[in-house]
């Protein structure tokens, strides 16, 4: 990758998401690099590239920036919540940043085993999933190493499948793609979150985290027995599941119909930190901050209500009740903080009423919308008729996926 144009793919690398194969520089018709690269729903195209002599590079792309090629600024790359690597990014077009990643450097180890990686630049924080760098690396080098033997002529697919693992011989680990580590037996732990209540028909609303990986899984409204709910559907995308009790509720959330504007006043009620602070649910008021989330996701938004681990999945409501949005996640402050030297507050998230609407759609469920905007309630009245719909989600998960929960 260089600022002159590459032309290709020659062959292909093909592993999940990651498409791309074998380039040349277009000035001189050369090999120069492998590379494959991943799209994100915030915009960001994400590149991996190693060069024909070996070095390594990650590529950062987005149709809205405005780089000034050749004009180097500082980033923060932290994997899986780690101590960040402070590195270089250095645009090589208007729209196309580049991160030098020496072979043989903690650096490109943390990127081989993650399977997060945060980015933050210019004010901006970036996540990527990683899930599949452990068969992405190892096949990038196959492509440099095809290519030098046998030509571009030649080239074909070059993804590697991941070796099985054997009790007696296992493979030793290259400078450039080490191995992972092999994964660790989850034990057994219990996580909460909170649901919402959403048809007549005894449907329940959380997010996709709070039940990720669980087993037997059960909801409560305050003061009364749990039962047993199943999982109908579930979406990871936009962090959403749907889940059912045997017998319907009294009571339900009811949609609001118009969308919220940036400054509304809005409630978020759930069970953070269920056990530890209180067995009730809690109420926090704040307003919507802003009508997109991290990388200008659309389908959140923004809050200043304080939200904990244990809200994931709850009803923000606005001053009349109605519900306009599903609380998500707040910003990972550890993190931003590793990365920026200052602790943010008040930054928290919820999926907007319009990717739940097309979630409930979806899987044929029957819910309630406003017709008209209702007169506006005191908080304590809008906490006490959300006493009826909003439930405690309990379930076991493995450790891994409890941890992950608690983080959201």
């Amino acid at each position: 990758m260089t600022s002159s144009y590459a032309r290709g793919p020659y062959g292909s690398i093909t592993i999940g998401n990651w498409q791309g194969g074998a380039y040349t520089d277009d000035n001189s018709g050369a090999f120069s690099h492998c590379a494959a690269g991943a799209s994100y729903q915030s915009g960001i195209y994400f590149l991996v590239l190693v060069g024909a002599s070996g070095n390594w590079r990650l590529g950062f792309s987005h149709q809205s920036w405005r780089l000034t090629p050749g004009e180097a600024f500082p980033m923060a790359l932290t994997f899986d919540g780690q101590q960040p690597f402070n590195v270089y990014g250095m645009p090589i077009g208007a729209q196309l940043v580049a991160v030098d990643m020496p072979p043989n450097s903690s650096l490109i180890n943390q990127f081989r085993k993650a399977r997060v990686m945060t980015a933050f630049a210019q004010g901006q924080l970036f996540q990527f999933n990683l899930n599949q760098t452990a068969q992405l690396l190892p096949s990038l080098v196959n492509c440099v190493a095809s290519v030098k033997k046998n030509g571009l002529a030649n080239a074909g697919e070059f993804a590697v499948a991941l070796p099985k693992p054997t009790a007696s011989a296992p493979a030793a680990p290259s400078a450039a793609a080490p191995s992972a580590p092999a994964p660790k037996q989850g034990k057994a732990m219990g996580q909460t979150g909170t649901g919402i209540v959403i048809s007549s028909n005894g449907h329940i609303v959380t997010n996709h985290h709070v039940v990720d990986g669980c087993g037997e899984i059960t909801g409560n409204l305050s003061g009364e027995a749990p039962v047993k709910l199943r999982l109908v559907s579930s979406d990871e995308t936009n962090d959403l599941a749907l889940l059912q009790a045997p017998t319907p509720f009294k009571e339900t959330a009811v949609i609001r119909e118009n969308s919220v504007q940036t400054g509304d006043a809005v409630i978020v009620i759930g069970y953070p930190f269920h056990g530890l602070l209180t067995s009730d649910f809690t109420v926090t008021t704040g307003i919507v901050s802003s009508l997109s989330g991290v990388f200008n996701d659309t389908r959140h938004l923004q809050i200043s209500a304080a939200v904990q681990p244990g809200n994931s999945g709850g009803p923000l409501l606005d001053s009349t009740g109605a519900l306009v949005g599903v609380v998500a996640a707040k910003l990972n402050a550890l993190k931003v903080a590793r990365a920026t030297g200052n602790i943010p507050e008040n930054i928290n998230f919820a999926i907007k009423t319009g990717a739940l609407r097309d979630f409930l759609d979806n899987s044929v469920v029957m819910y309630r919308v406003t017709e008209r905007r209702e007169m506006k309630k005191e908080t304590a009245e809008i906490a006490k008729s959300a006493r009826g719909f909003t439930l405690l989600i309990s379930c076991t998960a493995s450790e891994q996926n409890a941890s992950a929960s608690a983080k959201k």
